[in-house]
């Protein structure tokens, strides 16, 4: 396992663990020495199974998409006029409308009778007077029939319609049903896949790994100058990071590490997602921000005695409360020939957070918690006593050789001595 997987483990399990169980601290460090994180003592799922997962999850997802297919060709067809309901939804229409007419028709005759029976003379016979009132009594009761029929009609009209209608909304409810687990399906799909694709990745770089001895390089060093020991929340401050390749062969590839830890003046809650490092080379004037897995750009070659300066931003949200913090730094190497590495020594500069809007007045910069080795002999590898990074860090982003080492760096071990300058600052008190 490549210690940027090592690490991205480690700086979740120890931030829990700060901010939850005080006590755990004291002993975070040596676990993380010994490469197990508690985050990791449940077995993994082989490829084979991850295989056999993301080929259940493609059936699935085939599945979904077929029975929302389904549910949309069932809408359709209920708009298709060979449909029952549709076929019944006409016929009622077509009798009502015939009702409707057979009932005007009724009342005209009722209209017509009774005009008959009103203009007859006084001359009349009671014979035409008999037949005129029979002509309107027998008009009337076909024009309450014809109504009855006509409000039968309706209802039917009325209920072929409905029916219609209910059997639509049920259909297209269907469907949004169908669609939500198709969505999902492809949701567990993706992450089936992603998780197979992850996990051959990872068996790539173990498979590096194997090929790579890690080698402890203690000449390796990572020195940082300007850092103020006291930061003034909601303000930037820059410095230097030095990477010195203290040893006597070139090293083809050198990734500087830094990993800034903070909490407040407890020392019980973590604020780290309110501290942030940047990095810049000495050709652009764009700051970057160091990955998710602290690392910056490659040093791509440092040369046996030479040393690369990289310029550092730290910046501190304006909402950070006052508190301690501790930049630690450190770096890894990758040869061609196959050999890596890295320094078994972290250094941790420590610094204090002071609320927005404070005034510390002068600060002296923040010196390493441990002794290193004496470069006082080491060249830059440019010739310059201050060489800027410019030429030197790889302009496409992260090493495509990702360090293949076996916690041989003290990068491995940042978040355990992070978690232990916790301990020692509410122990010893902090800066408010």
């Amino acid at each position: 396992m490549t210690i940027r997987r090592i690490l991205a483990t480690a700086v979740a399990t120890a931030v829990a663990a700060a901010v939850t169980t005080p006590v755990l601290l004291l002993s975070v460090t040596p676990a993380f020495a010994d490469a197990k994180p508690p985050a990791q003592t449940q077995q993994k799922p082989s490829i084979a199974e991850l295989e056999l997962a993301a080929a259940a999850a493609k059936v699935a997802y085939d599945k979904a998409v077929a029975a929302e297919d389904a549910a949309i060709e069932a809408l359709e067809a209920l708009d298709a006029d060979t449909h029952p309901l549709v076929i019944a939804y006409t016929a009622a229409k077509a009798a009502a409308a015939d009702a409707a007419t057979a009932k005007t028709e009724a009342d005209q005759a009722v209209v017509d009778a009774r005009a008959v029976l009103e203009g007859l003379l006084e001359t009349a016979t009671e014979a035409d007077r008999t037949a005129a009132t029979t002509a309107l009594a027998e008009a009337e009761g076909a024009a309450v029939t014809a109504g009855e029929a006509k409000t039968a009609a309706d209802v039917k009209y009325t209920e072929a319609g409905d029916a219609w209608s209910d059997a639509r909304v049920a259909a297209a409810r269907v469907i949004g049903q169908a669609q939500k687990a198709t969505k999902q399906a492809l949701a567990d799909l993706t992450a089936a896949d992603e998780a197979l694709a992850e996990a051959k990745k990872e068996a790539e770089e173990d498979k590096e790994d194997e090929e790579c001895d890690s080698v402890s390089e203690p000449r390796l060093t990572t020195v940082i100058t300007g850092l103020p020991t006291t930061v003034v929340a909601g303000t930037k401050v820059n410095f230097n990071l030095r990477v010195t390749n203290g040893s006597d062969r070139t090293m083809d590839e050198v990734l500087p590490f830094a990993y800034v830890h903070a909490t407040d003046t407890s020392g019980l809650d973590s604020i780290d997602d309110l501290v942030r490092v940047q990095w810049s080379s000495g050709s652009s004037s764009k700051w970057k921000t160091v990955d998710n897995k602290h690392y910056m750009d490659a040093i791509s070659p440092l040369k046996a005695g030479a040393h690369v300066d990289v310029k550092m931003r730290l910046t501190i949200d304006a909402s950070a409360p006052a508190g301690n913090g501790v930049t630690f730094v450190a770096g890894d190497y990758v040869n061609d020939d196959g050999t890596c590495g890295g320094n078994p020594d972290l250094e941790g500069y420590e610094f204090m957070i002071a609320a927005a809007g404070s005034k510390p007045g002068r600060t002296d910069d923040a010196k390493p918690g441990k002794t290193r080795p004496n470069t006082s002999d080491i060249n830059t590898q440019t010739g310059s006593s201050a060489s800027p990074a410019s030429g030197t860090l790889a302009a496409t982003g992260s090493s495509s050789a990702t360090p293949r080492l076996a916690l041989a760096s003290g990068a491995a071990v940042a978040v355990g001595a992070g978690a232990m300058f916790v301990v020692r600052r509410r122990r010893t008190g902090s800066h408010v």
